[in-house]
């Protein structure tokens, strides 16, 4: 790959534009309008064989199958971008892929099988988790540990940001269809999902212009042995590496708390306390702009009082969340918990990056291949906290229960933070210009 000058002003926001791109999926489709669509729009059970699923369960399940395709994925596909120089190529390949299904995702309704639209969710999904292997290992190519905080904290702003705007046009279409000539809420809605595809692929244009160029050399078939050998060779290091080891177990477990939450709170809120579509896209906005604040509140706390300070602080009041939510039985209280929920959400991904790129050795420039191992246990967290979900759910048909097993994995995860030694961060003389 083509070098590129550290803490360049131009680079840093190139990369941080690729969030306010892809974010509109993980607002719009992930968070706050396709989930409650989909439990609007399909049949409260369905019925697979001998198999039978509520439809919370189902989506549940569509979540964990995206991420175990795409953690089966990249780990292979990370290493062939390593050793054939394509880590730009695949960031293209993955946004195309995922704004081309939520694209399709207009063709989804009451008179199509639903098997339509979580196929496209599943896509969607694929290509939004499998761009970021790509997108996360440029951080430390573009700049210094001292403002791996900043930089990563201003990516995730970038995020929220731009993808709040999307949800604001896409909530007027839903409420005033007749301003746009739109029969309804739900075609405007579906519209939507068109909107947050071109978003997605239009604005990445900026990212993929300005980021370092790839260094491409020949494509050859020992390519994918070769990959599949370095990230073996990854998880060998992280594995001789306690600090690091014990850091990903913490991160596996609380990330199974979040992101679950993330995915599934809309839901939520919806069966258990009856929210409509614009209450729910309301709560989302709540959530989104407290974010905002709490991902720069959490990574200022990271460098005052050191990162896994700042990533205990936050598991805390993740399981306190969990717990109160399972006793939660008025709209007010929950979104009290939003609240919290955005303070936290933006704060411990962002925060978690950074350190894990601290934890990185020094002399080792192979980044890819360790963020393609950081991405394998992120995503294979998702599905062990979403199939957990899901499956609790099913027995119980009560995602009360769901949400409370949850607090558990939190638990754990800051059991394990506590071993983990995350090194102060290094302040070095350059700045971002």
């Amino acid at each position: 790959m083509v070098s590129a000058t550290l803490n360049n002003k131009k680079t840093i926001n190139a990369w941080a534009i690729f969030d306010w791109a892809n974010s509109a999926y993980a607002l719009v489709i992930s968070t706050a309008i396709f989930p409650g669509y989909f439990i609007e729009y399909t049949p409260e059970e369905i019925t697979l064989g001998p198999l039978h699923f509520s439809n919370s369960s189902l989506y549940s399940f569509a979540v964990s199958i995206s991420y175990i395709i795409i953690a089966c994925l990249s780990p292979l596909l990370s290493g062939v971008a390593d050793f054939s120089g394509r880590r730009k190529f695949f960031l293209k390949v993955f946004t195309l892929i995922g704004s081309i299904a939520c694209i399709s995702l207009y063709f989804f309704d009451q008179k199509i099988e639903l098997w339509l639209g979580t196929s496209a969710f599943i896509l969607a999904t694929i290509g939004f988790s499998g761009s970021l292997v790509f997108y996360d290992s440029y951080l430390p190519l573009i700049t210094t540990e001292d403002n791996y905080n900043k930089v990563s904290a201003k990516g995730y702003t970038f995020g929220y940001i731009g993808s709040v705007i999307l949800l604001i046009v896409i909530l007027t279409m839903i409420q005033k269809p007749d301003w746009f000539g739109i029969e309804d809420g739900a075609t405007g809605a579906r519209i939507g999902f068109v909107l947050v595809g071109f978003w997605w692929i239009g604005f990445a244009q900026y990212t993929f212009k300005y980021l370092p160029k790839d260094k491409i050399t020949l494509f050859t078939s020992s390519m994918i042995k070769n990959g599949y050998k370095e990230i073996s060779f990854a998880f060998n290091r992280v594995k001789s590496n306690a600090n690091i080891k014990s850091f990903l177990l913490s991160f596996f477990f609380y990330s199974a708390g979040v992101q679950t939450v993330i995915y599934l709170s809309t839901i939520f809120a919806k069966k258990e306390l009856g929210f409509e579509t614009a209450e729910l896209i309301m709560l989302v906005l709540l959530l989104q702009l407290v974010a905002i604040g709490g991902a720069y509140l959490f990574s200022l706390i990271g460098n005052k009082k050191g990162n896994k300070f700042s990533i205990l602080t936050m598991i805390v009041i993740w399981t306190i969340i969990c717990f109160a939510a399972f006793f939660t039985q008025d709209k007010t209280t929950f979104y009290v918990l939003a609240s919290f929920v955005g303070l936290v959400m933006g704060g411990i991904q962002s925060v978690s990056r950074a350190s894990y790129s601290l934890l990185l050795p020094e002399k080792d420039h192979d980044t890819t291949s360790y963020f393609s191992f950081y991405d394998v246990v992120y995503k294979t967290s998702i599905v062990g906290g979403t199939m957990l979900f899901g499956l609790v759910d099913n027995i119980t048909n009560n995602m009360r229960y769901s949400v409370l097993i949850l607090s558990f994995c939190f638990i754990l995860g800051f059991l394990f933070m506590w071993k983990t030694k995350i090194p102060k961060i290094r302040v070095a003389n350059s700045l971002i210009s």
